[in-house]
């Protein structure tokens, strides 16, 4: 069951079509239980008996099929036992955009072992914070991380077992004075199976891997994600896409997050369809790997959109096989934007989040949606009306939350499902029972009840289409108003020569709420034109909404899955000392923006920045 061709803004399908569709996935949800003696690992093997000679990764000029990728991972179960990881255990991995990152994951896995996944750009402060909370005993450590695991002495007792990389080499002395007593044992490992007893006992519903949010602000958090849940992403997004064994998925973002680990794999497999591995997103790349790959389907993030979309037109825009993408961050602007130039394919705009025990997923291609609830007594999301400017939910005189009518902005959640034979609405939290504990709002609509608390904003329209506003904290008020960051960078996106606009609240001496401040980062070439962007800013923005202030940035501040930062930007303020960036104070009375200078603030009625 295919989408439509991209519909024309306005557009719309009836809501028993897009239930038709939801209910697809719903009963693709159901396929295991809770209960069941089945593994990732199961998933895994089953694949290498039934489709063992079908392809399963393309890496470079490195191709690995089903047999090969079951038969490798057997090694690495093998060598993990021999270096006392068992069922059980928590292993961590931190290892790049490589075969090896599928190898030692699920060879863990076939031992009963959990496995953590590290972000592969963090040392110091962060990468003890990521062993310590997910109480690892080992970690098998790629050669293209060991400088992250040098450069800090502090880690707690962890074994530490390293893991080469012909690509990215340590200097010989440094390499020379290493133990590479893991790597020999796992070449040396059987590829046939481990015991299976190993996992006897273990069921769906027990932890499989953990994965570290990837929020802007604060040490992340460690989820916990079952095999069940892992298995039932792929069955739900398999039928969603009508995924095939011809299909081919490109990978480009890092695989120690949720978006290509759980939600790309786990789909391809469900499908037993191929994976191409990039090590590293690369806007020059891409497109050549698209076609060279023979690419159908791709996980997409919104910012990674744009920066392709900004790329000059080229002949071949239309010439590829994509006939769906999956993600978020879309807007309806970009949405359309993407199709005139690449052409018609099915997109499958979504909400949701790496321990989220609900989402919204847009099955009709409406530009813009994150997805649609047709009928509220088939879903366990709920919009909790939400007070912007005291920053919580709004509850009536009973002490209840109260639904969002269409239009209002309101917090995206979840209804806990306790019942032990069901798999969906499962919140199943993070290694910190504190951390769990501060994501579940109670007594919401009833003495008693629970649901998950994202932290995100939406609003839908009279046809039930859901649309994201922004995280709460993003939005701020300023004269009174709220202003969306999200909002308003999708706004100024047009801006000549401007690759990215970041927004965010910096807080003004002697005023309430927090002004508006643009982070923009101007393309290859390009020039910030002040009159420019302050015309903009007076054709589609509210005057309260219009930042007062303009950083030109040299490169966009990214978390390493390509999500805006925004905290350090708001510490900096307009506080030109410290940054190097040119710096620009809105100007009413000129229509434009001026380099910043006292006599600029003064004009504007804006006291100097002052740390808070």
């Amino acid at each position: 069951m295919s989408n439509n061709t991209v519909l024309g803004k306005g557009a719309r399908v009836s809501r028993d079509i897009t239930q038709a569709k939801l209910d697809r996935r719903n009963a693709a949800s159901t396929a295991i239980r809770p209960k069941d003696p089945y593994t990732i690992a199961d998933r895994v093997e089953q694949l290498a008996r039934d489709a063992g000679e079908r392809l399963f990764l393309a890496y470079g000029e490195q191709r690995f099929t089903y047999a090969e990728l079951d038969a490798r991972a057997n090694q690495f179960a093998h060598a993990a036992l021999a270096r006392g990881i068992g069922p059980g255990d928590v292993c961590a991995i931190a290892i790049e955009n490589r075969p090896a990152f599928y190898f030692a994951w699920f060879g863990l896995l076939k031992i009963g072992a959990v496995v953590a996944f590290l972000n592969t750009n963090v040392n110091g402060r962060a990468l003890v914070h990521a062993i310590t909370s997910t109480g690892a005993s080992a970690v098998i450590v790629g050669e293209e991380c060991q400088a992250n695991f040098s450069a800090t002495p502090e880690l707690p007792a962890v074994t530490q077992h390293l893991l080469p990389d012909p690509e990215k080499p340590l200097q010989a002395g440094l390499r020379d004075s290493l133990d590479w007593s893991f790597a020999r044992q796992l070449d040396a490992a059987p590829r046939t199976a481990p015991p299976p007893g190993l996992r006897a006992g273990i069921t769906a519903e027990q932890p499989a891997v953990l994965v570290f949010t990837s929020g802007t602000t604060g040490l992340p958090k460690a989820a916990v994600y079952s095999h069940l849940r892992w298995l039932m992403s792929g069955d739900v997004m398999q039928v969603t896409i009508d995924a095939r064994a011809d299909d081919v998925f490109y990978c480009c973002l890092p695989l120690y997050h949720g978006a290509a680990s759980l939600a790309v794999t786990s789909t391809a497999l469900k499908a037993g369809a191929a994976i191409a591995l990039r090590r590293k997103f690369s806007v020059r790349a891409f497109w050549h790997d698209i076609r060279q790959y023979r690419v159908t389907v791709w996980q997409y993030i919104g910012e990674v959109c744009r920066y392709l979309a900004n790329q000059p037109p080229d002949p071949a825009d239309r010439d590829h096989r994509l006939r769906c993408i999956m993600g978020a961050g879309f807007n309806t602007d970009a949405w359309n934007r993407w199709v005139a130039r690449f052409g018609p394919m099915d997109i499958y705009e979504g909400w949701g989040g790496t321990e989220s025990n609900t989402n919204l997923i847009n099955v009709d291609n409406y530009p813009g949606s994150v997805g649609r609830v047709p009928y509220w007594e088939k879903t366990n999301f709920r919009l909790l009306r939400y007070d912007i400017e005291n920053d919580r939910l709004v509850r009536g005189e009973d002490g209840f939350c109260i639904l969002c009518e269409p239009g209002e902005i309101g917090e995206g959640s979840g209804l806990i499902v306790t019942d032990p034979d069901i798999g969906g609405g499962r919140f199943e939290g993070y290694t910190s029972a504190e951390a769990t504990e501060k994501k579940i709002l109670r007594n919401v609509f009833r003495s008693g009840d629970a649901y998950w608390s994202s932290g995100d904003l939406l609003r839908y329209d009279a046809d039930g289409y859901f649309y994201f506003v922004d995280r709460i904290g993003d939005t701020f008020r300023w004269k009174s108003e709220n202003v969306s960051t999200q909002e308003v960078a999708e706004t100024l996106a047009e801006l000549p020569g401007a690759e990215l606009i970041n927004i965010y609240g910096v807080t003004v001496p002697g005023h309430e709420g927090r002004a508006g401040m643009a982070a923009i980062v101007m393309q290859p070439g390009a020039q910030f034109d002040p009159a420019a962007f302050y015309a903009l800013t007076e054709a589609r923005l509210p005057r309260y909404a219009a930042p007062l202030f303009a950083r030109i940035a040299p490169a966009p501040e990214l978390t390493s899955t390509y999500k805006l930062r925004k905290v350090d930007l708001q510490a900096q303020g307009y506080d030109p000392r410290a940054f190097d960036d040119p710096l620009f104070v809105r100007d009413e009375q000129g229509r434009t923006y001026r380099p910043y200078s006292i006599e600029a603030l003064e004009q504007a009625g804006l006291p100097p920045f002052r740390s808070q």
